[in-house]
């Protein structure tokens, strides 16, 4: 993983770790609150970026303000040596947000690969699923022994690694 170089580095992740303005030129308005021009903000950006030092830049809807208020983490049981090509397709699919892979607490938990689904109802969340364990069946024949979904039963407030300001 890459390492802010400078302190200017170190002042574009803390004014842009907790989102961009919203205005018309969010990366003007940070260029000018930085004090650089707004070239070298995204190319500075462009660099952390190539390095590893920040690893993308992506909008995070607040799923429930757009009406999608089930939340399903889907939970797969998938055999060991088919879950890093599962794992990738899985999390390539449009209804899903993130997908990981993690250990089995046997035996009662034989579940190994999590992928989150956002839907307006737990019905249409149950029906992509339903979609879902279909194409992996046809695109990976019995790989996958189970499944269920965990809804949500409360909203988290949801934020990544925050650094503090230099000085």
């Amino acid at each position: 993983m890459g390492v802010a170089t400078d302190e200017l580095e170190r002042r574009i992740i803390v004014a842009t770790q907790g989102g961009l303005p919203l205005v018309p030129d969010p990366w003007g308005a940070v260029a000018r609150d930085l004090g650089v021009a707004p070239e070298e903000l995204l190319a500075r950006i462009r660099s952390m970026l190539d390095r590893g030092v920040i690893r993308r830049i992506g909008a995070v809807p607040n799923h429930y303000a757009i009406g999608y208020t089930a939340n399903g983490m889907s939970v797969w049981d998938v055999a060991d040596e088919a879950i890093d090509a599962v794992g990738e397709w899985l999390g390539s699919l449009a209804a899903v947000t993130h997908c990981y892979r993690r250990p089995r607490r046997l035996p009662d938990w034989p579940y190994n690969l999590f992928a989150m689904v956002h839907g307006r109802s737990h019905e249409a969340v149950r029906a992509e699923l339903d979609d879902i364990a279909a194409r992996i069946e046809a695109r990976f024949p019995g790989v996958c022994r189970a499944r269920d979904v965990l809804f949500s039963s409360a909203i988290l407030k949801k934020t990544g690694l925050r650094i503090g300001a230099p000085g």
